[in-house]
Parts: C-alpha cells; sequence; structure tokens
C-alpha cells in the first residue's frame, strides 16, 4: 500500500468523522445525556489521531500527482484548504480531550462544550472545502464555470506554503522548533513512565487519581510535538516523507496517542487506589503504551541514520 492508497483510504474519515461527533454532541445535549457527550468528546479525540495520517499521506502523495501532470495549483489549493482544516481539527481534539480530562475528575467547567460547537462547525467547513478541491484534482468536471476558486479563504499566513518557506528562510527557526520539539518529548515521555509505572504496579503509595493529573501536561507536550514535527515536513516534504523510519514514527504516535486516550476515560486504571495492585488489562495496556512511546522515540532518533532520505 502507497501513500496515495492509505490517502483514499482516510481522507473522507475527517469530514464524516466531524459530523457524526458534532451531531452527537448536539443530541446529548438535547438529551442531556452525559454518556453520549463523552462518546461525542472520544469521537474527536479518535478523529484528531487519524486526521495526523490522512494529511500526512495526503503531502506525500503530491509528488506523485504532479509527475501524473495534474494541475499544480489545484493541488496547491486543495493543500492550504487540507493545511486549515486539519489545524482546527486538531485544536477540536485538543479541547475534546481537555474536556474528558476534567469530566473524569469531576471538574464542573463546561466551557469545552460551546469551544467544540463552534471549532466543530468550522472544522466541518474547512474539511468540506479541501474535500471538495481535492476531488477538483482529478475530476476537472466539478470546477467551477466561472472560474478557480480562491487560493485560500483564511489569512496568507495561515497556508502550509507560508510556514514552509518561513522555516526554510529564517535560520533559527529550524533549532529553535527542535529544542522546543525535544523539550516537549522529555515532558511527554515522562509523565507517560510515571503514568504507565503506576498502571504497571509500581508506585504503589499512590493512586492511579493522584498521577492521572498529571496527563494535560503530557496532552500539551504531544501537542507540541504534533505542531513542530509538522512545521520540519512543511519545510522539507521529500526528506521525511520518503523515509521508512518516519512512516513507522508517525503510526506509532497515532496508536501511543490512543493509549493516552484510554488512560484518561477509561474505568480500569481509575479505579486502582494507592496500595493497590493493577488489574491485569491495565497492565497489558501500560506495557503496550510504554512500548510505543519507545517506539516513537527510536524511530525519530533513527531518521538520520535509517534510510536514505537524510
Amino acid at each position: 500500500m502507497s501513500l496515495a492508497h492509505l490517502h483514499l483510504l482516510l481522507n473522507h474519515v475527517p469530514t464524516v468523522g466531524t459530523v457524526i461527533a458534532l451531531a452527537l454532541l448536539v443530541m446529548a445535549l438535547i438529551r442531556k445525556n452525559d454518556g453520549m457527550k463523552r462518546l461525542s468528546l472520544e469521537l474527536f479525540c479518535v478523529i484528531g489521531l487519524v486526521t495526523i495520517i490522512a494529511y500526512v499521506s495526503g503531502l506525500g502523495t503530491q509528488p506523485q500527482l504532479e509527475e501524473m501532470g495534474m494541475d499544480i495549483g489545484n493541488i496547491q489549493r486543495h493543500h492550504d484548504a487540507a493545511f486549515q482544516a486539519s489545524a482546527f481539527m486538531l485544536l477540536a481534539g485538543f479541547v475534546a480531550w481537555l474536556g474528558l480530562w476534567q469530566s473524569r475528575r469531576g471538574a464542573a467547567a463546561r466551557g469545552h462544550v460551546p469551544a467544540l460547537l463552534v471549532l466543530g462547525a468550522i472544522t466541518i467547513a474547512l474539511m468540506a472545502r479541501a474535500a471538495n478541491l481535492g476531488g477538483e484534482i482529478r475530476h476537472p468536471e466539478i470546477l467551477m464555470v466561472e472560474g478557480l476558486p480562491p487560493a485560500t479563504i483564511l489569512p496568507v499566513w495561515f497556508t502550509a506554503a507560508y510556514w514552509g518557506g518561513l522555516v526554510n528562510e529564517k535560520i533559527w527557526l529550524f533549532p529553535a522548533m527542535e529544542a522546543v520539539h525535544f523539550i516537549a518529548l522529555w515532558v511527554l515521555f515522562g509523565v507517560m513512565i510515571v503514568v504507565n509505572a503506576r498502571m504497571l504496579g509500581v508506585l504503589r503509595p499512590a493512586s492511579f487519581p493522584a498521577v492521572h493529573r498529571l496527563l494535560p501536561w503530557a496532552a500539551l507536550a504531544l501537542t507540541t510535538n504534533i505542531v513542530t514535527g509538522m512545521l520540519f515536513v512543511l519545510a522539507n516534504p521529500s526528506m521525511y516523507l520518503q523515509s521508512s523510519p518516519f512512516g513507522w514514527k508517525m503510526a506509532l504516535l497515532v496508536l501511543a496517542g490512543a493509549t493516552l486516550l484510554y488512560q484518561t476515560v477509561f474505568e480500569g486504571a481509575w479505579q486502582v487506589e494507592a496500595g493497590e495492585d493493577s488489574p491485569m488489562r491495565v497492565k497489558a495496556v501500560a506495557a503496550s503504551s510504554l512500548a510505543l512511546w519507545f517506539g516513537v522515540m527510536y524511530f525519530g532518533r533513527m531518521l538520520p541514520f535509517l534510510g536514505d532520505s537524510f
């Protein structure tokens, strides 16, 4: 399976999935159903993770389309629209995760719900536009009769080309982002070691709810890693997208992010009190989580040494 196959498989998930997640949230508010609301927030998080792979696979497909003689202008318009829509989708996913974390701890904050309603509506509009522009690449019969659509409906600084060019132009920006990227990675990995160690039965004097409060630092660090990592890719797509370690890193990152969602909301780990051992299924998730995060770090570090892209 090539990146093109993967993109065709996943490119409609952010659009259709966001519609479903937003509809579930609206129905939950109408019915005053907390279970349905949690399901909606979890779906926003999952879609955010899938969006990462959908966007990266689309970026990797772009050179193939250009070699096939597809219109470069249409490709760039689709790329910019996908970049903007993906940014809002990731923001919605982060807000949804924060809402889940707050509700798990019994917090009374409700600001995440109206924020998600707004972000979800904006994301659907931007995703629909990206999907339409993507269709125009291969289906010229749906092009606007009166001319091409505008390159972007958001400011010029909110485009993939702008940020890719900025990273290459400012000599200090790339090393500065690398520093931020690695600091965030240390924070993320440190929190994951503590949380998963408790799930494995270590640090028994502390309950899992006590270490659960550290998870926002992990979520913030993960978001920082995703943002800085995507800027690295935009600055030099071919160097990363032709690298097999980068593909493994992204796949493991999404799976590891799913374990973070488990640690946030599922009952098994949350019920582990101080002095108690964890159930076997909780230990299995913790071991898998540590293995996945080790894999993310390993393949990230091996980018310059494995493959021939660097």
